[in-house]
């Protein structure tokens, strides 16, 4: 694969393997079957917390990221189920229970950005190890991984209500901290209406996604349509334009964040208010497809 490392140890690298499964299907090729493999050799050995969760990367040690689960785990279990390893399957389900135990704030129900087991970072509480703020697309990569390993769970795998639950009880968070107005969602989620916090597209459509397959799946109540309906006609009010050659734009994408590093992200406030918004980049242009297809998927229903 060009570019892989597999001894850098990034998570990020796995996530787009998931395409490798529809083309060897589509093709037959042995080649696609060989680099999903090699995703899967990644994992074997990619470095843990002492409770068994994924670093996010090499460079971040002891850390686990929100962004990680959805980078890693829905590959993972298709994984398992295609090529019949039922550990890795139940591995995979633990990446997301381990990081829900430890990012889950029990007042808001919300989760926070990552985890640094160690407690060496900065940007860690000393108590908690918890990042100081819930960033909106890490919660909505979080809730579109828990949706996307589900498909692959049997209806008897013993953790399957229990990831029904986690993902329950982060998208009834996540309503709550709907801009009433907008329908849509802040950069730091629970800050709504804050100096310098600003309404975000990829998160809203994220959640979106989240939402409206979770009601099509039977995870969700119909009721919950209604959130879904207002949030998706707010990212068409608030950031979706037509130019005049007929081109769709989507606008206010946060263009990155992320922890550590250098310079050094303190995951302070004013670090992700302050994270500039661009258009069309495709964080945020692949979730509103994927938001669309949703919505229109259980609109037809």
């Amino acid at each position: 694969i060009q570019t892989y490392r597999l001894e850098e140890y990034n998570l990020d690298q796995i996530r787009e393997g998931k395409l490798l499964f529809l083309l060897y299907e589509t093709t037959g090729e042995e080649r696609y079957k060989k680099a999903a493999y090699l995703l899967r050799e990644q994992l074997r050995s990619q470095p843990r917390t002492r409770c068994g969760g994924f670093w996010h990367k090499q460079i971040y040690p002891h850390q686990m990221w929100l962004d990680g689960i959805y980078m890693a785990a829905p590959f993972y279990a298709q994984f398992a189920r295609q090529y019949f390893e039922p550990a890795a399957l139940d591995d995979a389900i633990h990446q997301i229970v381990v990081i829900e135990e430890h990012t889950r704030e029990p007042r808001t129900g919300l989760l926070y950005h990552a985890w640094d087991e160690s407690r060496k970072q900065r940007w860690a509480n000393p108590e908690t190890g918890c990042s100081p703020h819930f960033w909106g697309r890490a919660v909505g990569w979080y809730a579109m991984a828990v949706l996307d390993v589900l498909d692959h769970v049997p209806e008897d795998h013993p953790q399957r209500d229990r990831l029904i639950t986690i993902f329950r009880a982060t998208i009834d968070a996540i309503v709550r901290v709907q801009d009433p107005v907008s329908g849509v969602w802040y950069q730091v989620l629970d800050q709504g209406g804050n100096s310098g916090n600003y309404l975000e597209s990829s998160a809203s459509c994220m959640f979106v996604y989240a939402i409206a397959k979770g009601v099509g799946m039977g995870h969700l109540g119909e009721e919950y349509l209604v959130v879904a309906r207002k949030a998706y006609e707010g990212i068409l009010m608030e950031f979706v334009t037509v130019d005049e050659q007929g081109l769709v734009n989507l606008d206010g994408i946060c263009a990155v964040a992320g922890l550590g590093g250098k310079p050094y992200r303190d995951g302070s406030y004013q670090y992700y208010v302050g994270e500039k918004t661009i258009a069309n980049e495709y964080k945020g242009v692949g979730a509103f497809i994927m938001a669309s297809n949703e919505m229109e998927q259980v609109e037809g229903s």
